[in-house]
Parts: C-alpha cells; sequence; structure tokens
C-alpha cells in the first residue's frame, strides 16, 4: 500500500505541475491536495451531492484553480480527489479557517469519507 500512496503522489504531482503549475507566476503557490473514498456506493445520488458540495468551497476567495478528479486505475483504495493552490500561506490559513470549510468538514467530510490522504506542497 504504501508503493501505492506514493505512486499515487507521484501522478498527483505530475498532473498538476503539467496542466497548472508549469507558469513561473504559480512559483512558491501551496498546491493542496486530498484523496479519498466515499462511504457511498459509486454512482449515487449521495456521492454527487458530496462532490457538489467540495466543490463548492472554491468559492473561498483565497482558493485558486480548484478541480475534482475521479481515480479510474486500480493501483489505490481512492475514489476521489480535490486539488486546489493557495498563494501563500496566509491565503491557504484562510481557507483552512473559513466557515464554509470548517463546516463541511464536521458536517459532511468527517460523516461520509471513510479514508484519505492529503498532500501539500510548493512547487521548488
Amino acid at each position: 500500500m504504501k508503493i501505492q500512496k506514493l505512486l499515487l503522489i507521484l501522478i498527483a504531482i505530475a498532473t498538476f505541475t503539467i496542466t497548472s503549475c508549469n507558469s513561473s507566476s504559480n512559483k512558491g503557490m501551496i498546491t493542496h491536495t486530498v484523496f479519498f473514498k466515499l462511504k457511498h456506493p459509486k454512482g449515487s445520488e449521495a456521492e454527487k451531492l458530496f462532490i457538489e458540495k467540495a466543490v463548492a468551497l472554491k468559492s473561498i476567495s483565497t482558493v485558486k484553480n480548484m478541480t475534482s478528479v475521479k481515480e479510474i486505475g486500480k493501483k489505490n483504495d481512492y475514489e476521489w480527489g480535490l486539488t486546489m493552490q493557495f498563494k501563500n500561506q496566509e491565503d491557504y490559513d484562510t481557507y483552512s479557517n473559513h466557515p464554509d470549510h470548517v463546516a463541511f468538514v464536521e458536517n459532511v467530510w468527517k460523516k461520509e469519507v471513510i479514508d484519505f490522504m492529503e498532500i501539500d506542497y510548493v512547487d521548488n
């Protein structure tokens, strides 16, 4: 499982670098990623509603380049991912402490996610 997680990390970093971090204007930005498995059946209305609620967090003003991704491989147990960027640590902290994010974590995330891996990194 450790090799699967390492592979997932490398794929996430490579994919995000190719799609949105290749601009020098993004240098030093914090990239926040979380990969997760939901308790809901795949394709269910509950799964769809969870993703909609998660993606709605992009309305927080400090969130940049938010995207949701769906796992298509069989190399790990995660089914979904969220990736977003922040200009700096202050913007990331603003997001983390924002009432919408806190409410989502307490009222949705903790009740519906059964496993996850969170990775935060900066382009060097």
